[in-house]
C-alpha cells in the first residue's frame, strides 16, 4: 500500500477504526481513487485497548435487509449484531467486526504505521511513518480519542486514575470517588456499585437531570438510564451536583476537596470519568479551533486551516451537533467521499448506496430532530 516518494495517493486515511474503515469504504465506492488506510496500531486498535468490562451504549440489531442499517456499523451490508451476534459490543468483539469488514471488502491497510508528523504542500500533503513519507493529495484524519483522555486540571491531578485505564475498573472495596457524571463516569460508577462498593459521582452540570431534548450526545442513553435506576436502589450510590478542586492521597487513603470546602474521604484512587479530547496528535497544527476547544471544520468536514485535511469520527462538530456515535458520523463518510471524488472529477454515482441506507446526510443542519414522544 505504501506509495514510492514519486506516487500520491488521492486520498489518504489515518486510522483503522470505524471512521478510517468507514471512510475508506466510501472512497472506495469512488470510481478511480486510489486510497491507503494507515494505523499506528492494528485494526480496531482503539477498541483491543478497551478496559474488558466497557460495552457499546448504542444496541446492534440485523435490520439492515428492512431499510434499518444496524446503528454500530459502518458500512450499509454489514452488521456488528449478525457477525458478533451480541447487542452490546465490547471492545474486543468490535475491533473483531472491523478486521472482518476490512477483509471481506479488501481496504488497504498497513499496520503498525503512526504518522508522526503532516504536512502540507503545494501538491497536497506529506505524511511521515517509520516506513518512509507517503504523499497524498487529499488526507482524512481519524485517529480517534482514546488516545487523548482528558483529565481534569486540578491540583493533585496525578492520582487520579481515567477510565480508559484497566485499572480504574478492577476490584475496588468501600468508598469510591467518580469525577464526571456523564456516560463514562455512570458506567464505571455503576459497574464498581454492582460490585459492591459506595460510590459518589461528583458532576457540577449534573448531567443525570438533563430534563429536556432526545439526543443521545447530550442525555443519558436508556441503558445508562437502567443502570442508574438499579445501582441507586442500592442505597450504595451518591450523586453531588458539585465541583472537584483538588485530590490528594495520605498512604492508603485518598481525599478529594470539592468547591464549597467539604471534602470526601476514598478508599481507593479516585477515578476521572471526565471523556477524551479531539485526539489530532500531529494534525493539530493544521486544524483551527472553535471557541470550545473542539476542531473547527467547514461544511465539508474540511480543516478551516488547511483546506483537503478531513476530519471524521467522535471529535467532529457543527455548530451544536456532535457527531459522538457511530451511528452520527459515519453520516458524513460518504459526503467526505463525494467532495474528494468530485475535486478530482470522479464518477461518483456508487454512494447513492449509504444514502439508500440512511447513512448519508449531506446537510448538517438537518440532524438532530427532537422527538415529539
Amino acid at each position: 500500500m505504501t506509495p514510492s516518494p514519486a506516487q500520491a495517493l488521492d486520498a489518504l486515511v489515518v486510522g483503522a477504526g470505524p471512521a478510517g474503515i468507514g471512510c475508506a469504504l466510501a472512497l472506495d465506492a469512488v470510481d478511480g481513487l486510489t486510497v491507503g488506510v494507515v494505523d499506528r496500531g492494528q485494526i480496531g486498535e482503539t477498541f483491543r485497548r478497551w478496559p474488558q468490562e466497557q460495552r457499546f451504549l448504542t444496541p446492534s440489531f440485523t435490520g439492515n435487509g428492512y431499510g434499518s442499517t444496524d446503528l454500530n456499523s459502518v458500512h450499509p451490508e454489514t452488521s456488528p449484531a449478525f457477525s458478533l451476534g451480541v447487542d452490546y459490543p465490547d471492545g474486543r468483539g468490535y475491533a473483531k467486526y472491523l478486521r472482518g469488514v476490512a477483509r471481506v471488502f479488501e481496504v488497504p491497510v498497513a499496520p503498525e504505521c503512526e504518522v508522526t508528523s503532516l504536512r502540507q504542500d503545494d501538491a497536497g500533503f506529506v505524511a511521515t511513518t517509520p516506513h518512509g513519507p507517503i504523499p497524498a493529495r487529499t488526507v482524512v484524519w481519524a485517529g480517534g480519542e482514546f488516545q487523548d483522555p482528558a483529565v481534569p486540571q486540578m491540583a493533585g491531578k496525578g492520582a487520579l486514575v481515567h477510565t480508559s485505564r484497566q485499572e480504574a475498573w478492577g476490584p475496588r472495596q468501600g468508598r469510591l470517588v467518580v469525577l464526571g457524571g456523564y456516560e463514562s463516569g455512570l458506567d464505571v460508577a455503576c459497574h464498581h456499585v454492582e460490585a459492591g462498593a459506595e460510590v459518589t459521582v461528583l458532576d457540577a452540570d449534573h448531567p443525570w437531570d438533563a430534563g429536556e431534548g432526545s439526543d443521545p450526545s447530550f442525555r443519558l442513553a436508556p441503558r445508562t438510564r437502567m443502570r442508574l435506576a438499579r445501582a441507586q436502589q442500592t442505597g450504595r450510590l451518591r450523586l453531588l451536583a458539585r465541583h472537584a478542586s483538588s485530590v490528594a492521597r495520605d498512604g492508603d487513603r485518598w481525599s478529594v476537596s470539592l468547591s464549597d470546602g467539604t471534602v470526601l474521604e476514598a478508599d481507593s484512587a479516585p477515578v476521572a470519568g471526565t471523556g477524551f479530547g479531539p485526539g489530532l496528535g500531529p494534525a493539530a497544527h493544521l486544524f483551527d479551533r472553535r471557541e470550545d476547544g473542539w476542531p473547527l471544520v467547514d461544511a465539508d468536514d474540511q480543516s478551516t486551516r488547511a483546506p483537503g485535511l478531513f476530519l471524521a469520527g467522535a471529535a467532529l462538530r457543527h455548530g451544536s451537533q456532535r457527531f459522538c456515535f457511530v451511528y452520527k458520523f459515519r453520516q458524513r463518510f460518504a459526503h467526505v467521499a463525494r467532495v474528494v471524488g468530485e475535486s478530482l472529477g470522479k464518477d461518483c454515482t456508487a454512494l447513492e448506496a449509504w444514502r439508500q441506507a440512511g447513512m448519508l446526510a449531506e446537510d448538517v443542519e438537518s440532524c438532530g430532530a427532537e422527538c415529539a414522544c
